[in-house]
């Protein structure tokens, strides 16, 4: 058999082994292979917290989801191209090619996150738990990180690898090709039906809550421009009172503000464990400082000045949101990462994946787009609020589309929604085009851009993985 057949990361990936845990934040301590391991609620429980560890890790929510989400619009930049091989400096000009290995971690990480979902859905089936509603929890748990990941890849690379059953044999799935895009949306919208019964109605810390599976499957709607579908879900959320925005926009982010009112689901780090040389911290907090102002700050995902300038003066969010230091180096910075006091790339800051601004900002954007714009203008007149400004002097639909566009811009600066944001309304290509011809970039996209390539080393691999237009 040809080595590269074994090196096929999708089929590696998903016949991976999961770390186990004895607590859903702290670091795997031991390994077992899947195949002899699983048989009752206590060894499930372990390979559920192994799927959570997954989305910790520097290819996703550790750092590469946050930074591709954020570097590839017009409102952050890499401050030194060349940094870390060029894997964020090339999203900048979008000269990002096949062998990029942040292309290649983010697919073989998903990979993994998604069989190890599979192999719970699979084995937990099998296995008796003492209260039948957690392992009914758990399924939906389970499906909601499922879609999460696909619904990531989707937007990333369009068609690719649909797999939801468990591989046990390394060639079950070679051969298979990249599934359309849109079959993998319909299984994505599943996924999250099913998590949306499945999930309890209050949330647990680090894990979702049905609120949180409505959300997302809102989000997941409004990105294919079902409209009618996303209201019906980001309003369930809206009224189902089990979130809130925070008081002030300074009790949002940060260590000390985790588990906050408007989080329904977050990416649990925690700084200061360290066994055996595997941290629980995050990278984001110092690979996001601009470089020399931190150890191992790398300059990543830094706001630009342009935007900084656009900030209103009364907007608690230029302060609460971003920072500079004021030494040799003086870049802005996301302040909603926090630098950790035991050292590099070990932030206890959690990454919040879904919060409630977010929620309302996009049902907002649900409401306007289904004729409810005097509705649309309240819901986004509370985030403006909240961050210390005036009601909107929006109207029209058109004006009130704009607002919330912006007031998103504003909001989320730093935590990798801009890009997808752009996709969504169909401006990433308009946009990014007049911001290179502003900053004088001899840089010019097409609608090939819009989505990654594929890594060199599936298509190496297996023939049946192709290409995507433009790379």
């Amino acid at each position: 058999m040809n080595f590269n057949t074994y090196k096929f990361l999708l089929i590696l990936v998903l016949f991976g082994v999961f770390s186990c845990e004895d607590e859903l934040d702290i670091v795997p301590i031991t390994e077992k292979a899947s195949s002899n391991f699983y048989s009752n609620e206590q060894e499930l429980e372990s390979a559920i917290a192994g799927v959570y560890a997954q989305l910790q890790n520097g290819g996703l929510y550790g750092l590469d989801l946050i930074g591709v989400g954020e570097i590839s619009g017009e409102d952050a930049f890499e401050e030194i191209a060349a940094n870390d091989g060029g894997r964020f400096g090339q999203l900048d000009d979008f000269s990002t090619n096949a062998g990029n290995d942040l292309v290649g971690d983010i697919w073989r990480e998903s990979y993994k996150g998604i069989q190890r979902a599979n192999t719970v859905l699979n084995r937990i089936v099998d296995i008796e738990y003492e209260a039948a509603s957690l392992k009914t929890n758990r399924i939906g748990e389970m499906k909601f990180i499922r879609a999460l990941l696909y619904f990531n890849m989707v937007r990333l690379y369009g068609d690719v690898p649909l797999v939801v059953e468990e591989t046990e044999s390394p060639f079950d799935f070679f051969g298979q090709g990249r599934t359309a895009a849109a079959q993998v949306y319909t299984q994505i919208e599943t996924d999250l039906a099913d998590a949306i019964q499945d999930l309890p109605l209050e949330k647990e810390s680090g894990r979702p809550a049905k609120g949180a599976a409505q959300a997302l499957l809102g989000d997941v709607q409004l990105t294919q421009g079902n409209f009618g579908g996303a209201l019906t879900n980001l309003e369930a959320v809206v009224s189902s009172n089990a979130y809130e925005l925070a008081a002030t926009t300074a009790e949002i982010f940060g260590v000390a503000n985790e588990g906050n009112p408007e989080v329904l689901f977050e990416i649990q780090f925690a700084s200061g464990f360290n066994v055996d040389g595997d941290f629980e911290g995050s990278p984001a907090a110092s690979q996001f400082r601009p470089s020399g102002t931190t150890a191992n700050a790398k300059g990543h995902n830094l706001p630009t000045q342009a935007f900084i300038d656009s900030y209103d003066v009364a907007d608690t969010r230029g302060v609460d949101y971003v920072d500079v230091d004021p030494g040799a180096n003086p870049f802005y910075f996301s302040a909603k990462y926090e630098v950790s006091a035991t050292g590099a790339d070990d932030s206890g800051s959690d990454y919040f994946v879904i919060r409630y601004t977010d929620v309302i900002l996009k049902y907002a954007e649900a409401l306007n787009e289904n004729g409810q714009t005097p509705q649309a203008i309240i819901q986004l007149n509370s985030v403006r609020t909240r961050a210390g400004l005036a009601a909107t002097t929006a109207t029209t639909q058109a004006e009130v589309r704009a607002a919330i566009r912006q007031e998103r811009r504003f909001e989320f600066i730093g935590e990798g929604h801009r890009w997808f944001d752009l996709k969504r309304y169909g401006t990433a290509v308009t946009v990014m085009n007049a911001f290179f011809t502003s900053t004088g970039a001899n840089v010019t996209i097409d609608d090939s851009k819009l989505i990654l390539p594929i890594p060199q080393s599936q298509i190496d691999a297996d023939s049946a993985i192709t290409q995507n237009p433009g790379y």
